[in-house]
């Protein structure tokens, strides 16, 4: 069966004993797999350099190193076929063992945990978006070299899906934002040796962000053509419903904008209320009052006013659980091979703050 774990050979690789030894299996890609397929078909190999007359005959050999030469420059230069390990779940573990070697790091479980495939879930989404904000702030230097490129690799996926779906484009706005801070700071102290890579590369991708902010700034939604019922025609209490719904004080100032009807009902001081005793706890309301010129707490100033000193309640569709028998770390609707007795009783939901904070020592 195949051995996977981190040795002096190589580590994070995945090996496979055969009757030569250990041998490094390297990431299935389509596109090396033919490859592959058309020069195993070559035995030996006949290459014009130039002219008719002058002819190279290439042994096997060489072939062989010129395809392990294509696949280099393969990954090298094709980011779009770049391919990550695939896997549901990770075992995190902070110590060595005589069985596993090291310690599992943040950029290893961004890289090994298939968040590639996460943002195609939409209950995923603005989990790993919010996983990615965080990690713009404070952890990017962290990240092997490898993980940041697979960071970007998921951003431009991101970005892409976005201007596609037109879906949640505040959410990558404010990622984009923090992003671009964070390396303006790093280049200009590129000579404290912070970034890892060639410092033209980081301008490039500086460059690619502005971009990438001015396609999101300049995105012109679609508008739907229906015939058919719209939310202007529902009754105001279904409206109100809706409103009371939100979780987020800007998607409520959002949706007051599109009639007078919404604005009016976005403007109610219970709905704030309701919204403020959600979030926060009733002590932080006496630390921050904000009454209005008639007295009354103005409950929506009360809002943003805390939530520059609180955080507020984070809610996903599906997150990142973590089982406390096994040491793993995995996706709430997929699970994991547990051991346990009664596994439900092990799992613990993982923010992406906490997510972060099991790879620091």
């Amino acid at each position: 069966m195949p051995f996977l774990g981190q040795d002096w050979r190589s580590p994070g690789w995945r090996w496979v004993k055969t009757e030569d030894g250990w041998k490094r299996c390297e990431p299935f890609s389509p596109a090396l797999e033919d490859e592959r397929n058309q020069l195993n078909n070559i035995g030996h190999a006949v290459i014009i350099t130039g002219d008719d007359e002058d002819e190279e005959i290439y042994s096997t050999e060489d072939c062989e190193f010129a395809a392990k030469k294509r696949k280099k420059d393969h990954f090298r230069n094709n980011t779009d076929s770049q391919c990550f390990y695939r896997e549901k779940w990770i075992y995190v573990h902070k110590e060595s063992t005589r069985e596993r070697h090291g310690y599992c790091t943040l950029g290893e479980a961004f890289n090994r945990l298939d968040f590639s495939s996460a943002i195609q879930d939409i209950r995923r989404f603005n989990y790993v978006v919010k996983l990615l904000q965080l990690i713009a702030k404070s952890q990017l230097t962290s990240l092997s070299g490898a993980a940041q490129k697979n960071y970007f690799n998921i951003l431009d996926k991101i970005v892409r899906k976005v201007m596609e779906d037109q879906y949640n484009p505040r959410l990558i706005k404010d990622l984009l934002q923090d992003l671009s801070s964070t390396l303006c700071i790093l280049i200009r102290g590129v000579g404290k040796s912070v970034l890892v890579g060639n410092i033209n590369i980081w301008i490039c991708r500086l460059e690619t962000i502005l971009l990438w902010q001015q396609q999101l700034k300049n995105l012109q939604m679609n508008k739907q053509v229906n015939n058919g019922l719209t939310l202007s025609d529902l009754p105001l209490h279904m409206l109100n419903n809706i409103l009371y719904r939100f979780s987020d004080g800007w998607d409520i100032i959002t949706l007051g904008q599109v009639t007078p009807t919404l604005y009016m009902l976005s403007e109610d001081r219970q709905l704030w209320k309701k919204l403020c005793q959600y979030h926060f706890a009733e002590k932080q309301f006496c630390r921050h009052l904000m009454p209005s010129e008639k007295g009354h707490i103005d409950w929506k100033l009360m809002y943003f006013a805390l939530q520059k000193y609180y955080p507020v309640k984070e809610q996903y569709g599906d997150t990142l659980h973590f089982c406390r028998h096994c040491s793993i770390l995995f996706w709430k609707d997929t699970g994991h091979p547990c051991t346990a007795s009664d596994p439900d009783t092990c799992f613990m939901p993982v923010s992406p703050q906490h997510f972060i904070d099991l790879f620091k020592f």
